[in-house]
């Protein structure tokens, strides 16, 4: 799990989304923390995409309750060395497509390892930029698949998890405010399996590290959003017309 190796800070300046909506997506399936329908932000509607940390906690309720609110497809964004083992069996009709979303080994990498650890959302415009191939791959994995909602993960369900949904939700036509609500979030759902491996604060230390940028959370992804002008980013990155009429339909109908 990644996390970015800066001094301790307090808490400041980035709250979570506590809207009726907010709570309204927030899903309790048993074995994990930090799962929610993204139905209600901009025109996606409910049951068709779903974001959350990596499944493998979760129980034989849990992925039964993942099953009744209509999970067909799990998408997997994590490297191979990070797959694990699940507590308990998936629902054999429940497929899993594994679309790696980090380069890793890759220059790019090394580069932003070494920055922010790929751990906020700093790196996202270039990742959008210079490795377009591995997230037009993640959309078309969600496009693409069977009827029924999508789920979709990382690890924590933060950055990459994060960079999907802001693409999701920009195609979508969230706001810039909702996708910044949302992103922000994970670090209040996933504060308590961070202590539990003895990793500091996160979002104080995102805070704290954007700050020597001279940006925010909020300001970073805003800047993100508003210059990912959709679905022109998809077709100019491999997606065709007729598999983003398909996303637009499975998100928005």
């Amino acid at each position: 799990m990644a996390s970015i190796d800066c001094g301790p800070m307090p808490l400041g300046g980035a709250g979570g989304d506590d809207t009726a909506v907010a709570r309204g997506r927030e899903l309790s399936w048993d074995g994990c923390v930090n799962v929610r329908d993204l139905g209600g932000l901009g025109r996606v509607r409910p049951g068709a995409v779903v974001r959350m940390e990596e499944p493998n906690r979760l129980s034989a309720a849990g992925w039964a309750a993942a099953w009744a609110h209509g999970v067909r497809t799990v998408v997997d964004l994590r490297n191979a060395d990070e797959y694990g083992q699940d507590s308990a069996p998936r629902p054999a009709e429940m497929t899993t497509v594994r679309v790696p979303l980090e380069p890793v080994g890759t220059p790019f990498y090394a580069h932003w390892e070494k920055i922010d650890n790929l751990a906020s959302p700093l790196y996202y415009p270039a990742m959008l930029a210079e490795q377009s191939e591995r997230v037009t791959a993640a959309v078309r994995a969600i496009s693409t698949a069977a009827p029924g909602c999508v789920l979709f993960h990382c690890s924590g369900g933060k950055d990459r998890t994060g960079l999907l949904a802001l693409v999701l939700l920009t195609l979508a036509e969230a706001t810039p405010a909702e996708i910044v609500a949302d992103y922000l979030l994970s670090f209040e759902r996933m504060r308590q399996r961070y202590a539990e491996l003895g990793v500091p604060d996160q979002l104080g230390k995102v805070t704290e590290f954007l700050a020597t940028r001279n940006t925010t959370i909020e300001a970073s992804l805003s800047s993100t959003v508003a210059t990912l002008t959709m679905p022109d980013y998809l077709l100019e990155n491999g997606l065709t017309a007729a598999e983003v009429s398909d996303l637009r339909a499975r998100l928005t109908t």
